[in-house]
């Protein structure tokens, strides 16, 4: 038996420790085998991981099934217009730095409407986890063609099948001046999911992640045999890259060794076309970002800031050179 003289060990423990529920809210309402319902809870698995505070974490969306997912987030959250999830991020992050951003988007949301402000997101390359969930179909209106809809994709704006080649979000944000992250992956290998959106949250700049994702209820055939056939799954390995454990990486039947810091080669993997491939295509942690250019004057007081708007107006004041 220990007496009073005896040393024990101890563990130190933080003052707060947020566990899942805490990023949790309400029943999620998408179709049973949608794959927002692993996306959202490898966030959640990602948040609980960092240990974000909830009152600090923050999800933006547009409009679209995806963008259902500030919902069902136990953080603050913003439900915007179609399309303009990345504007209200942004502004959201250029004056609140400190917060941790989630962008939320889908392939309409994203690479139609809300094109213009992907392009400039990208460039601002402000701190913050961009994950577009890709379904390659108008869902919440349920099933128009969207940008990247496969050619020849029956819906009900294209009966007869889509005459236009899809957009391709990877080559399209590796074109963008100043990004930084580019990332893909899949919503149905949920180690994978997780992984890179906890590499993505761990990046200091706009970090894009495209998740190729099943809808059972409109495009129930497009990644079906995909998503049932591991040979279809193509694991860009590296040891900057996007890591498994052991036992998960040996699943993989097709790997390519790629070092993220070459873009030629990623834009190379973004064509590849008879596979998905899946990880980080590039990554450069040297880029400039816009919210740390922002972030300058965060600390100042009120009248530091009247004094600063008074000495912006003198430079500006009309003198009377006869008086």
């Amino acid at each position: 038996m220990l007496n009073a003289t005896h040393d024990f060990c101890t563990i130190p423990m933080p003052d707060e420790h947020y566990g899942l529920n805490d990023y949790s809210k309400g029943m999620p309402r998408w179709c049973p085998g949608c794959g927002g319902h692993s996306i959202l809870t490898s966030v959640q698995r990602v948040c609980k991981d960092l240990q974000y505070p909830p009152e600090k974490t923050v999800a933006v969306s547009g409009i679209g099934c995806s963008s259902r997912f500030p919902h069902y987030m136990g953080t603050y959250g913003f439900h915007g217009l179609h399309g303009r999830a990345f504007p209200v991020a942004c502004g959201i992050k250029f004056r609140r730095p400190d917060l941790n951003v989630f962008a939320i988007t889908g392939d309409g949301d994203c690479c139609s409407i809300g094109a213009g402000h992907w392009v400039h997101a990208v460039r601002y390359n402000m701190k913050m986890v961009a994950l577009l969930f890709d379904n390659g179909i108008y869902g919440l209106t349920k099933k128009q063609t969207s940008p990247t809809s496969p050619l020849g994709t029956h819906s009900n704006t294209h009966p007869e099948g889509s005459i236009l080649p899809p957009i391709n979000p990877l080559q399209t944000t590796l074109g963008i001046s100043n990004a930084s992250f580019v990332a893909q992956t899949t919503d149905w290998n949920v180690a994978h999911l997780y992984a890179t959106i906890r590499k993505a949250a761990e990046h200091p700049g706009f970090a894009f992640v495209r998740i190729v994702q099943r809808c059972p209820a409109f495009m129930r055939d497009l990644y079906a045999d995909l998503s049932g056939n591991p040979e279809n799954l193509i694991y860009l390995k590296s040891e900057n890259g996007i890591n498994l454990e052991p036992n998960a990486q040996r699943k993989f039947e097709r790997v390519i060794e790629h070092n993220p810091l070459n873009i030629n080669k990623a834009r190379e993997h973004a064509e590849i076309s008879d596979g998905i491939p899946i990880g980080l295509l590039y990554q450069n942690t040297e880029n400039p970002r816009y919210d740390t250019y922002g972030a300058h004057n965060l600390g100042m007081n009120a009248t530091d800031k009247k004094q600063g708007i008074r000495e912006l107006l003198d430079h500006y004041t009309i003198k009377n050179n006869n008086s």
